[in-house]
């Protein structure tokens, strides 16, 4: 399995980045800070409908310091859903906020109710971490997904990405009827490829979520990243591999037992295509992502050197040699896409 650090380092949004967020409206004011939610009385644990403890616990505020930021929690709801409309969410209300403590980043979780049919939401309030940032705008670029979030000073505002949980699917899911193990593992292969490219690590089960999506004929599924801390900042190649983590590793063999070799490689030329076709049609905002990216430190020297040397040997290219930084380790990944695909034509 590979080695991840026990405690990533947080770095602060630069100057450069800071200036793409503005550029691209995710800077915006909001009337509440990560801070502010940090001064609750006491909290309760919350146990899911199993009666089984989620790590998640419930804070509870005085009551007129209740009132006042759940109004303003709403006000950010309705900037990150709807662009600030407040007449859109009037039939809404905070239902609970959560705070998980066993996490190095401390997030706040707000669930939000629609009072009509109580049908609800969810979205996070962290401490903003640039390489977290990085890693969300890389997923809305160049992923089949978009991503909304929101930064306001030090704070990021998240949306909540639905889908089960993959601990979760792969425990209670993969014997149901209609499961088809040849799609999951497909997307799966696909998965760890845009994973590899885009140097997302961390991308074992309790990462990411699953998506069933039913068709006329056959089910479905995407895999989505739900946690971005570790958008190449690990030093070992591995790690941003999907298929080596020991809770992936039921996937991976359904990988080796529905799909050969040659399937395998028609995938992973299929994802790097589309990958190919999102960077052409992200063209600017990509490039300004980037040239920020890699003025920034987002990792430590001695992880920049290690994984430039281990990607140098993987894609036989000296061109990973010349990274000085992270942000030209991913430009250079991202670059190999370009190579490769000319060099089949």
């Amino acid at each position: 399995m590979p080695h991840i650090s026990k405690k990533k380092f947080s770095y602060p949004i630069g100057s450069n980045l800071r200036a793409y967020l503005k550029k691209y409206g995710r800077e915006t004011d909001i009337p509440i800070h990560y801070p502010d939610l940090k001064n609750y009385k006491e909290s309760i644990s919350h146990y899911d409908r199993k009666g089984k403890d989620t790590l998640w616990e419930t804070c509870i505020y005085g009551p007129e310091e209740q009132q006042e930021i759940n109004l303003h929690l709403l006000e950010i709801y309705a900037l990150l859903r709807v662009g600030g409309d407040m007449q859109v969410v009037e039939h809404l209300a905070v239902d609970r906020i959560d705070i998980c403590l066993y996490g190095n980043t401390l997030p706040f979780r707000v669930r939000v109710i629609n009072k009509l049919n109580d049908n609800f939401d969810y979205f996070y309030v962290k401490n903003a971490d640039a390489s977290r940032i990085y890693g969300l705008e890389l997923e809305h670029l160049l992923s089949p997904n978009r991503i909304s979030y929101l930064v306001s000073g030090q704070t990021l505002i998240e949306e909540h990405i639905a889908g089960i949980p993959g601990d979760e699917f792969i425990k209670n899911y993969l014997n149901v009827e209609n499961f088809n193990a040849t799609r999951i593992a497909k997307e799966f292969v696909k998965f760890n490829e845009r994973s590899f490219i885009r140097l997302l690590g961390d991308m074992h089960s309790s990462n990411f979520v699953v998506q069933i999506m039913p068709d006329f004929e056959e089910t479905h599924y995407r895999i989505r990243a739900i946690d971005f801390d570790q958008q190449s900042f690990e030093s070992r190649k591995n790690i941003y591999l999907p298929q080596f983590y020991k809770q992936n590793k039921v996937l991976f063999e359904l990988v080796q037992k529905h799909i050969n070799k040659k399937s395998i490689y028609q995938y992973q030329r299929e994802e790097r295509a589309m990958m190919l076709s999102r960077m052409k049609a992200a063209k600017w905002p990509l490039i300004n992502l980037m040239e920020a990216m890699r003025k920034e430190q987002i990792a430590p020297e001695n992880n920049v050197v290690n994984l430039r040397e281990e990607l140098a040997k993987h894609y036989h290219s000296k061109r990973f040699l010349r990274a000085k930084s992270m942000g030209d380790i991913v430009r250079q990944s991202l670059l190999e896409v370009f190579r490769v695909r000319k060099e089949h034509h």
